[in-house]
């Protein structure tokens, strides 16, 4: 039997009232929906657990003083950034999990099986869908609800759980759309560049019925996780010659959700002229080139976002990252991969200045001399 039936070729769609029916259980008996983990028939570990060492970022004093807006529950772990940037110590990370799940419905990319339900894609302005053209024997989700909506998160999360999908059964992705929102209007389509250099193959649906579902808890930043990582890296950097230099200032520019550096551009130059950095950006860049431009780097800087995951993914261990933070929007995610992946993080928090920020030049360089090379 084919992995992936076209119902549609033999007159054979399915059909389910599943949406509606949690659309109604919503609105009318007012319960919310049981998650996917819940309701699988098997659930299995695929790595263990492990415990690590957060140490403190390197920042300069009254840096923390500066914020007037923290980011602690955009993403998982949820630890306030504060606590994360004065050093956790002893970090528990979870076991990385497989569930297995029968008869799931896949529409308009949300997941249904039985009373529990997954949104992986943004919400339909439509009204669901009642029926699926396409039948898998075995697949496995690897997407995110993060990830097909941030870049970074992708590459960073989705990217990674990618080989675990291939092992389990067809790789399934609902969509890539979502996720190229911010790089599209850049001009440029980066994750097809990404996809095609770490030889990924999945079928993209937002509508199917599959037999058996396979979905993972691959949030953890443990040691398995640590190593698809660095492989990933490794594959890419397979692509390229390099060799060591200082590092790269990647851009942001007013890409993505806006967070204007209002003298990017000049703190970008500084780092060039004085401390022999490389200026990417990636807006404008393809990926062989971004690959070919951050391979070798000791250190990474730019605005925290997305688009710093460009740099970050072939970093080698012992290198550095130093972030650029908006008072207004203070974001430690990075964090939680330096520290898994043995690497430094600093950061220097700007000042408002209207609908952007501004940056103090010595404070960037100043705050480089702490981070050991």
């Amino acid at each position: 039997m084919s992995e992936i039936n076209a119902l549609t070729s033999g007159g054979r769609s399915k059909w389910s009232l599943a949406a509606y029916k949690h659309m109604l259980r919503e609105r009318l008996a007012r319960k919310p929906s049981l998650t996917l983990q819940s309701v699988a028939v098997k659930t299995w570990e695929i790595a263990p657990g492990d415990i690590s060492i957060a140490p403190p970022a390197f920042f300069l004093p009254n840096q923390l003083e500066r914020v007037t807006a923290w980011e602690e529950e955009l993403f998982y772990p949820h630890e306030h950034p504060r606590r994360t940037m004065e050093g956790v110590g002893r970090v528990e990370n979870g076991p990385t999990r497989g569930y297995l799940l029968k008869d799931v419905w896949l529409m308009d990319g949300c997941i249904y099986k039985g009373n529990a339900k997954s949104w992986l894609s943004p919400k339909s302005e439509w009204l669901p869908r009642v029926c699926v053209e396409n039948e898998i024997d075995r697949g496995a989700i690897y997407c995110t609800a993060g990830g097909n909506k941030y870049f970074g998160t992708w590459l960073m999360d989705d990217c990674v759980t990618y080989p675990l999908a291939c092992n389990e059964g067809v790789p399934v992705t609902t969509e890539l759309s979502s996720n190229l929102v911010s790089t599209e209007r850049d001009g440029i389509l980066h994750p097809p560049g990404y996809e095609d250099w770490l030889g990924m193959k999945p079928v993209r649906l937002r509508n199917a019925f599959f037999r058996e579902l396979v979905i993972f808890d691959d949030l953890s930043q443990n040691r398995h996780k640590h190593l698809r990582f660095r492989e990933m890296g490794e594959k890419l950097l397979s692509h390229v010659k390099s060799c060591a230099h200082p590092g790269v200032f990647i851009l942001r520019g007013g890409k993505g959700e806006k967070r204007l550096l209002r003298n990017e551009m000049q703190i970008a130059e500084r780092l060039r002229d004085r401390r022999g950095f490389r200026i990417l950006d990636p807006a404008n860049t393809d990926v062989p080139t971004i690959v070919a431009i951050c391979a070798g780097a000791r250190t990474v800087v730019g605005v925290e976002g997305s688009h710093l995951i460009h740099g970050v993914n072939v970093l080698q261990p012992g290198g550095s990252l130093l972030v650029l933070q908006p008072p207004n929007r203070f974001l430690c995610f990075f964090k939680y991969l330096t520290d898994r992946d043995h690497q430094h993080f600093g950061f220097v928090v700007g000042k408002q200045e209207g609908d952007g920020f501004s940056v103090d030049l010595d404070e960037v360089e100043r705050t480089l001399d702490l981070i050991p090379f």
